[in-house]
């Protein structure tokens, strides 16, 4: 019988080897590791990858898109239509051309009576962008809507249709609107007396003062104004008088419908004004009157520290022509508010100034000067152009602008003439700096705006808002310092009471008038015109007057009188 190994009686485990001293066992078969877990780990990141290119890719084309509508929305906020075209894609470039855009978007802001347009952040929806637009209407109040942008492309564009014209119009419906006009409000003066009813027709005492004015058809840009603000083309406004200065507040509110399509976005009623109440004194319009008579000029009367305008007579509003003298006002009050001058200066007595070559003669060529106040009380030109060389083109314009030049003088008042001068630049020279310190060469003011250069000494430096209602919020703008101001005045005081002034003829008995003459020469032998402007009382003033007369002489010959008896009427003497 064989003899088995011993090991596999004893055991199943082979046996070990010994080898100095330790115990071995065979080697078990070595095994092969899996790849597996490799490759759908090399999956998971190469899937990753994409995703993050395609989320970034996404991000990207979203940015992209909110561009192109942000910049049409801002676009469409300012209305510049060229740039809200730039933002459309090619194919609707090729069907409407940027001039039927651009008409597009005019004729519904004309038909809707939009004011003013502004839009929100859009949002995303599908291929499209959701826009809300907030438009304020002159007619139909706020209104609130979206509008859907779609946007395509790359470069990302706006793919345009018409109803994108307007919040809420859809596909194939046109923007209207049905409107009607209240009933014309009755003018009422300052003191609460009629003027003229509602339906226009002036008072027995509005035919008196002869300031009511008419009332017509609109034409050009009076009546693009009555039907940007909703009101029919066939409305009659006023056409001249108070009746135009006033006429969007006597027109009322305009009502009606706006329709898109058959749909009615918007509804309002019309709503007549109040009476309203002008700002005119018809006890100081008749002084005024009277005291121009049948002269050829102006009379303007403002009260100091409200700006309400009680009396307007003649070419008060728009006769523009050199002031002369009077605007020595401002070249005094720039001089003293840079150092140049003040109280104790004095001044050669001559009978003109050689300024850049240019003699300046005085009126009539008489020999003035000696101080500041005698200088200014008679008006010697010899003193003031080399004063105004001395201050600076650029100085001289800015306090003119201060007081109220180169700036519309009355807000909505078409009819109201602005005052100017040229710029600095113009008259840096100094002979042109030297004329235009007296109120000559290529200056022009109004009777209106040398009251109010008047009543802003008055105010102690502060111009106000000129207006033609009554009962408003003053609002005032400081000129200059109220001890400047406090100078000024003291020196128009000296005009009409110094001895050997130039403005004696508006001196009231009993009340201090502070006063400034002009006399302008027209050149070609014409006859000079006469100016004065003055304030009373000078210690608590309660007018400002504004004299021309066309070919009237020397302002204090002429234009003072005037000046005189309606500061008299105004003030009860």
């Amino acid at each position: 019988m064989p003899v088995r190994p011993r090991y596999m009686e004893s055991s199943r485990r082979p046996p070990r080897r010994r080898r100095r001293g330790r115990t071995l066992r065979p080697r078990a078969p070595r095994r092969r590791r899996s790849v597996l877990p490799f490759v759908v780990l090399a999956v998971v990141v190469a899937g990753g990858v994409a995703a993050a290119v395609l989320i970034l890719t996404h991000q990207s084309r979203v940015r992209a898109e909110r561009s192109v509508v942000d910049r049409f929305a801002r676009a469409w906020e300012r209305r510049d239509y060229r740039a809200m075209y730039g933002q459309l894609d090619a194919a609707t470039r090729r069907r409407v051309s940027e001039p039927a855009f651009a008409r597009a978007y005019r004729r519904a802001g004309a038909t809707a009576t939009i004011a003013a347009l502004r839009t929100s952040k859009a949002n995303r929806r599908g291929g499209s962008w959701s826009l809300p637009v907030s438009v304020r209407t002159q007619a139909f109040g706020t209104l609130r809507g979206r509008v859907t942008l779609p946007v395509h492309g790359d470069p990302p564009r706006i793919a345009w249709t018409a109803p994108l014209v307007f919040p809420g119009l859809r596909r194939g419906e046109r923007l209207r609107r049905i409107v009607q006009a209240p009933r014309r409000a009755p003018l009422v003066a300052r003191d609460g007396q009629p003027l003229a009813d509602r339906d226009g027709f002036p008072s027995a005492l509005g035919s008196q003062l002869g300031i009511v004015g008419t009332l017509g058809r609109p034409s050009g840009a009076q009546l693009g104004a009555l039907t940007a603000a909703g009101f029919p083309s066939d409305t009659l406004v006023g056409t001249s008088g108070l009746e135009r200065t006033l006429d969007a507040q006597l027109r009322g509110r305009a009502g009606g419908r706006l329709l898109a399509g058959r749909r009615v976005l918007a509804s309002t009623r019309a709503v007549p004004s109040p009476p309203v109440h002008a700002s005119i004194d018809p006890h100081l319009q008749s002084a005024a009157s009277s005291a121009l008579g049948g002269k050829f000029g102006g009379v303007a009367v403002v009260e100091p520290g409200t700006g309400e305008i009680l009396a307007l007579s003649g070419i008060a509003l728009d006769g523009l022509q050199p002031p002369g003298s009077t605007f020595k006002i401002m070249t005094l009050t720039g001089s003293l508010e840079a150092g140049i001058v003040n109280l104790r200066s004095t001044f050669p007595v001559q009978t003109g100034a050689n300024v850049e070559g240019r003699f300046v003669a005085n009126a009539n060529h008489e020999s003035c000067g000696g101080d500041l106040t005698e200088s200014f009380a008679k008006s010697c030109n010899s003193v003031f152009a080399p004063m105004g060389v001395r201050l600076g083109a650029r100085r001289l314009v800015n306090v003119a602008e201060r007081f109220g030049f180169n700036s519309p003088p009355v807000p909505g008042v078409a009819t109201a003439k602005e005052s100017t001068l040229p710029n600095a630049a113009s008259v840096a020279k100094a002979a042109e700096t030297g004329v235009t310190a007296f109120g000559q060469g290529r200056v022009l003011a109004t009777p209106l705006q040398m009251a109010w250069v008047g009543s802003t000494i008055a105010d102690g430096g502060q111009r106000p808002r000129l207006t033609l209602l009554h009962g408003g919020q003053p609002h005032l703008v400081r000129v200059t310092t109220p001890r400047v101001a406090a100078l000024v005045k003291r020196l128009m005081l000296a005009v009409v009471n110094g001895s050997g002034a130039t403005g004696t003829a508006a001196a009231i008995s009993g009340v201090q008038v502070a006063g400034k003459t002009g006399t302008a020469e027209l050149g070609g032998g014409q006859p000079n015109d006469a100016w004065f402007v003055a304030f009373a009382p000078a210690g608590a003033p309660k007018l400002a007057v504004g004299v021309l007369v066309v070919h009237g002489g020397f302002g204090g010959d002429t234009a003072a009188p005037i000046a005189h008896d309606v500061l008299t009427a105004g003030l009860g003497r």
